[in-house]
């Protein structure tokens, strides 16, 4: 095994939470009279990075309400929908696949980071991971930040990134790591098959190629 460490994306690459965000983001759609998002399909056509474009392809008019407002209600109804989430088929062999070889496992996200804490505790695999690193905020802005620092305290690592997002590329391209793309989670295949990384159709599938 040529990796050392394991950065995880979570949303979408570890817990499946794309229904629980369509339904948060449609609350607020409906509360502003704005039309709701009625598909995957059609979430994975406007869903991106940085969040607050997102919200603007949905049509939130940001000179009428400002973004830092919006965040914290998303947040609200984000945390009663996602409760009925379950984490991606895969996720544990996956882990443990890596740490049988040696490889730390990290997540690596946009979430706030006490929030992301708690999820993990209540989905059970908090134990799963050796460190979790996490937003200061719940903007989710992006995880270059974060992520560059670590690799400073981290430069020697040879680095897997896990995620399911073109910003998760963006994120292992700024630490000079590799990336391994999931779909089936935030972004649709063919969108991340436009960035000419490795794209997986389940973690089983990452595995095997890994094998």
């Amino acid at each position: 095994m040529k990796y050392t460490h394991i950065l995880w994306d979570f949303n979408g690459t570890i817990l499946d939470d794309v229904e629980a965000g369509i339904k948060s983001v449609n609350t607020l759609l409906r509360e502003r009279s704005l039309k709701t998002v009625d598909s995957i399909e059609e979430y994975h056509s406007v869903f991106g990075f940085p969040i607050i474009e997102y919200y603007r392809k949905l049509g939130f008019d940001f000179e009428k309400e400002s973004y830092e407002n919006i965040a914290p209600i998303w947040v609200e109804q984000y945390l009663i929908n996602v409760k009925e989430s379950k984490i991606y088929d895969g996720v544990r062999a996956t882990v443990d696949f890596f740490k049988g070889h040696g490889a730390s496992q990290i997540i690596l996200s946009a979430t706030e980071r006490d929030m992301l804490l708690e999820q993990l505790s209540e989905l059970g695999i908090k134990d799963l991971f050796d460190d979790v690193l996490g937003l200061d905020n719940i903007h989710a802005a992006s995880k270059v930040g974060i992520a560059k620092e670590w690799r400073e305290k981290n430069s020697t690592a040879s680095v897997l990134m896990i995620g399911d997002t073109v910003h998760d590329l963006e994120v292992a391209n700024a630490i000079g790591a590799d990336c391994a793309l999931i779909a089936g989670g935030h972004q649709a295949m063919d969108v991340l098959k436009e960035t000419g990384a490795p794209v997986y159709s389940s973690l089983f599938e990452l595995i095997s190629s890994l094998k």
